[in-house]
């Protein structure tokens, strides 16, 4: 319960404080409510090209500190502000712990009240400072601590965890296979550029060259090696990744079968001890992690069998982003076994398999519907009693139809981040799409950075979840 200081009760002298973090919504959310888009207090802003925002917060975003101080403290509910002075000697940035601070100055009677005001940094910077005047309430006014309605700001701040994690660790040698379009050449060169692959370019060499004159990029200290065809240059690669020359494959313009034909092939191929699988790895806004969907790419109607190798791939990968036990929701349309639904018989086998050591490294449990798996609110509107339920790191799906809808869901309309992996080879292999944009290019650099290095250490360089 909030509760007021009246005209009467304010002394000269009275202090009131409140302290918080400044972060990169908060400047979004300023800039989206007072339509004030100059780049330097935008999060985007990077003019050395670092990765690292060189934003600063707006100035009147430390006045608004102020303003929440009066109508939260003192004199607190019922204040009405006159006038405010400000000036600006110093500016915060993200992540920067600020205080904001009112002093009563003078009384001036008819309720009206002066205040000393200041915004000042941890370490001591003031970056607001100035006189308010206000109409102190004269009535006891005692208003419930309501919540604000929740806020969604559409960023990928979880994406932007696996690429920090990333700086640390080496460029990973990459057999980029046929980049003979804008897209995938762009998307090798652009991982090229932010040091997360060393990429080999397998293809046509004189497409390459051309679509790189077409991009106005330079290929200058990059291994080119001719190969005349999609599956001719998919062996190349393969072969490369079998003699340790490179320790990731990635998709460039051809067809998804005609990158993995040498990959599974018995004899020569990159076959792991697992079914090869793929995984989404969904920054989703409003979610506290990432989300892990499989198998939306490969597996089109993925047996018993199969789903145990799809879920034991899915929770390595969770463990390379930094889950020590990630919790695997089985998803069918219901959270009951029926016979008359295979999906939820494999889903109580699967979880059963877990159980019983033959899954490991994660919690696994189903059937789970969507809603439970992911909300803790309909879990226990339904009485599920679970580990996992309302809490699933990973979603395993029961088919490729269902997971390639989820994934686009997921990205088209939840506005989800989502690179993929295609996991369980002996390297890990990136399919990017003529529709990924540039984040989640790199995005997919990351994870398959990410993967290559727990394959190599068993341990994640992502602070652990």
């Amino acid at each position: 319960m909030a509760r007021n200081t009246t005209y009467d009760e304010l002394v000269v002298g009275a202090k009131a404080s409140i302290r918080r973090e400044v972060t990169a919504n908060d400047l979004w959310v300023f800039a989206h409510a007072s339509g004030n888009l100059n780049p330097l207090v935008l999060p985007s802003f990077d003019p050395n090209g670092d990765g690292k925002s060189d934003a600063v917060a707006p100035p009147l975003w430390a006045g608004a500190q102020v303003s929440a101080v009066l109508g939260n403290l003192l004199p607190g509910p019922g204040t009405r502000y006159i006038a405010q002075t400000f000036r600006f000697p110093e500016r915060a940035r993200i992540g920067d712990t600020v205080t904001a601070t009112v002093t009563v100055k003078r009384k001036l009677g008819d309720a009206r009240v002066t205040f000393d005001t200041e915004v000042k940094t941890a370490d001591g910077r003031v970056i607001a400072e100035g006189e308010a005047e206000v109409l102190a309430p004269t009535e006891r006014i005692e208003v419930p601590d309501d919540e604000l309605p929740s806020l969604t700001v559409v960023r990928h701040q979880h994406i932007e965890r696996l690429m920090k994690a990333c700086e640390p660790l080496e460029p990973l040698a990459t057999a980029v296979v046929c980049p003979e379009d804008d897209a995938s050449l762009a998307g090798a060169l652009l991982g090229f550029k932010h040091e997360l692959i060393r990429p080999i370019l397998i293809g046509n060499v004189e497409k390459i060259r051309a679509v790189a004159k077409g991009l106005n990029a330079s290929l200058d200290g990059l291994e080119i090696i001719e190969a005349s065809g999609a599956i001719p240059a998919a062996e190349k690669a393969v072969a490369l990744a079998n003699q340790g020359s490179v320790q990731a494959l990635m998709k460039g313009k051809l067809h998804t079968d005609e990158l993995l034909k040498p990959v599974v092939k018995k004899e020569g191929g990159l076959r792991g001890v697992r079914r090869i699988s793929h995984v989404f790895v969904m920054d989703v806004p409003g979610l506290s992690e990432l989300l892990l969907v499989t198998d939306a790419a490969i597996n089109i109607a993925p047996t018993l069998e199969e789903k145990v190798d799809i879920v034991q791939n899915a929770i390595f990968l969770a463990q390379a982003l930094g889950y020590a036990q990630p919790k695997v929701g089985v998803l069918s349309a219901v959270e009951v076994v029926n016979p008359a639904m295979p999906s939820t018989l494999d889903a109580a086998i699967l979880s059963k398999m877990a159980e019983r050591g033959q899954i490991t490294g994660g919690i696994v449990d189903g059937p789970l519907a969507m809603d439970n798996a992911l909300s803790l609110k309909a879990a226990r509107t339904k009485g599920i009693t679970s580990l996992v339920a309302g809490r699933a790191n990973v979603l395993m799906v029961p088919n490729i139809e269902s997971g390639n809808m989820l994934a686009k869901e997921l990205a088209f309309v939840a506005h989800a981040e989502g690179p993929g992996l295609v996991v369980g080879a002996q390297v890990p292999i990136m399919l990017t799409s003529r529709a990924d944009d540039d984040s989640t290019r790199l995005a997919s650099c990351a994870v398959a950075v990410l993967e290559a290095h727990f394959r190599k250490t068993g341990k994640s360089a992502v602070p652990s979840t």
